[in-house]
């Protein structure tokens, strides 16, 4: 156990995790030339082509320091706010973090947010500043942020390049001389922390875990803490750039076991792992259900695909174990899913991965979040909406409460103003303010969910020219006034547009949302009424005229009443036809509510 170290790389988005971690594997000769490729623990082509580390992965290398060799485990963790839990679980297995801070942008959101994610895990925290050979390399203002941040010595800053690989042995020998070995007691009853999960199609899921005590052997009968299934381990192994099987892992080390599961449900990130002849009478602490914080309905274009969609989402749920969908219906759509996801970014990765890995187009509703509704009947006991079509009747309901985060931004000063208005205009409410240095200014503020889910990131982005880090933690639920909104064609309510939003936001939405849909539906031989309605209340109209057909074309002169009679039938058929006539609603009418403001 002296000779292991286990540790994680925390880091923003783009500031150099992957690159670092390849250059890593390099020089331990973990990886050989010929295998060695940018990115190489990211494995999917959206991973590369983002940029981003969308699953985590862990992977051990062997290195030799004054004659001794040593075991490194490094536990990859995903950089975006969105799969904040993967990397609580992934610090939780270690005992050291390198902290990575671009020189050229400094110190982020999210690198805050994971430090402190660190700092709770009691971790030992080794401050690397990468990409020194930039040119726009400020590396005396980051050591200054970093050295004001957690407060070590400038000298204990190891300067470093990912790309051309400057530093890597200093990080390699405070890896060894500053992480601490871990602690455990071999010889207790096994207890080992599952820290992710993969699905493999010929092996089923593959756990990764740690020892936190005793081992772990082949062919034992183990069982998950807070599952209470039993299993037999048919695998049990290391992880290398593959999987490498050994016949014990032992108290320290981080390994994958295969139990022949083929359901993903039943291994839950962050469970215990113990051993069914001598069990850990404890749990490994920190252990949550994973929380969808967006909600959106995913359906199939063609309603016959829905039995192929149902296999596909089931089949991709058992590599993103964080994905929770159920069956539901409407009106418009026909068939589909109402899916759970952890934010935006997860909404859209989930779909591209549909259409890339299983060939499915589908169509994705209006995200919203999910809110409590009391009702007059029982005010203590709150319904889950997590569709504007679960909202209870308004006669019945007593109040509404919607969830509320913590955002912090970080940028610098001179866009406070537009972030300011931004978040105002976004039902926020400035809570602090702190100059980290002369050019970085930390905004604290808290918004509702609601208000996040569309398009704020975006805006953020371009209000502050890139120059704004973003990261949020949700707080609680609180009381709002929010309403259900429908939309009417011809007086028929298109279930999949309707959305619950805030009542000071009815009259906009709806004038725009409207106005869209106008530009998009197509027009029909009779005249269509595009409506917004809050309850009985219509809050805004457009109206698409009929396309006209020339009916008199045929007659040459004559009497006006042949004329007249001609159009009199015309009128009669277009107004029979209002009464049975259908509206399809085109695909981009659901992706146009997404983007209402471009």
């Amino acid at each position: 156990m002296q000779h292991i170290r286990n540790f994680c790389i925390i880091a923003h988005i783009d500031h150099g995790k992957s690159t670092l971690a390849d250059r890593l594997l390099e020089h331990t000769k973990t990886i050989t030339e010929r295998d060695m490729q940018n990115q190489v623990l990211d494995d999917m082509d959206l991973e590369r082509e983002k940029g981003i580390t969308i699953k985590s992965h862990a992977i051990q290398m062997d290195y030799v320091f004054n004659e001794e060799s040593y075991t490194l485990n490094l536990i990859d963790t995903p950089g975006h706010v969105d799969f904040s839990y993967e990397v609580s679980r992934a610090l939780a297995s270690c005992e050291g973090a390198l902290l990575l801070v671009d020189a050229s942008q400094g110190i982020q959101a999210q690198t805050i947010s994971n430090l402190y994610l660190a700092i709770d895990n009691d971790l030992e925290i080794i401050p690397v500043i990468n990409k020194v050979d930039m040119e726009g390399a400020m590396i005396e203002e980051v050591t200054d942020q970093i050295v004001d941040l957690i407060g070590c010595k400038p000298e204990e800053i190891i300067h470093a390049s990912g790309k051309a690989g400057i530093g890597i042995d200093e990080v390699l020998e405070a890896i060894v001389n500053r992480v601490p070995a871990p602690k455990g007691n071999p010889d207790a009853p096994l207890q080992a922390l599952i820290f992710d999960s993969v699905f493999n199609p010929f092996r089923g899921v593959i756990a990764y875990f740690r020892v936190i005590n005793g081992s772990i052997k082949k062919g034992e009968k183990v069982k998950f803490y807070h599952t209470d299934e039993e299993y037999e381990a048919d695998e049990i192994g290391i992880l290398k750039l593959g999987l490498t099987p050994k016949n014990e892992v032992k108290t320290g080390d981080v390994g994958y076991i295969i139990t022949g599961i083929k359901n993903a449900k039943e291994i839950k990130v962050g469970d215990t792992l113990t051993s069914v002849a001598n069990p850990h009478k404890d749990a490994v602490k920190g252990f949550e259900e994973v929380k969808p914080m967006v909600f959106a309905g995913i359906f199939p274009v063609v309603t016959d695909d829905f039995e192929e969609l149902r296999e596909c989402m089931e089949k991709l749920q058992l590599n993103d174990a964080s994905l929770t969908f159920e069956p539901e219906t409407s009106q418009a759509l026909g068939f589909g899913f109402r899916c759970g996801f952890l934010g935006m970014l997860h909404m859209e990765i989930i779909q591209e991965r549909l259409e890339r890995e299983f060939n499915q187009t589908v169509i994705t509703t209006v995200p919203n979040v999910s809110f409590k509704a009391y009702t007059t009947r029982e005010k203590d006991k709150p319904v889950i909406v997590n569709n504007p079509s679960e909202m209870p009747d308004p006669t019945q309901l007593d109040r509404i409460e919607e969830p509320f985060i913590r955002a912090q931004i970080i940028t610098i000063p001179d866009y406070i103003g537009n972030i300011m208005s931004l978040c105002l205009g976004k039902r926020g409410t400035l809570v602090n303010q702190n100059y980290l240095t002369t050019t970085r200014v930390e905004l604290t503020f808290e918004l509702p969910l609601a208000e996040i889910v569309f398009d704020f990131y975006d805006k953020l982005k371009s209000n502050t020219r890139g120059y704004a880090s973003f990261d949020y933690y949700p707080i609680d639920y609180r009381e709002s006034d929010i309403v259900k909104m429908d939309i009417l064609l011809n007086g028929d309510k298109v279930d999949a547009l309707s959305a619950l939003i805030h009542k000071s936001r009815t009259q906009d939405f709806g004038r725009k949302l409207c106005a869209k849909l106008k530009e998009l539906l197509p027009r029909q031989q009779f005249m269509i009424a595009v409506q917004a309605a809050v309850g009985s209340k219509i809050v805004a109209r457009e109206t698409l005229s009929a396309m006209r057909k020339d009916v008199t074309a045929k007659c040459y002169g004559g009497d006006i009443s042949r004329k007249r009679k001609l159009l009199e039938k015309q009128k009669a058929g277009k107004k029979r036809m209002r009464q049975i006539g259908n509206v399809d609603v085109p695909q981009e009418a659901f992706l146009a509510v997404l983007k209402l403001d471009d």
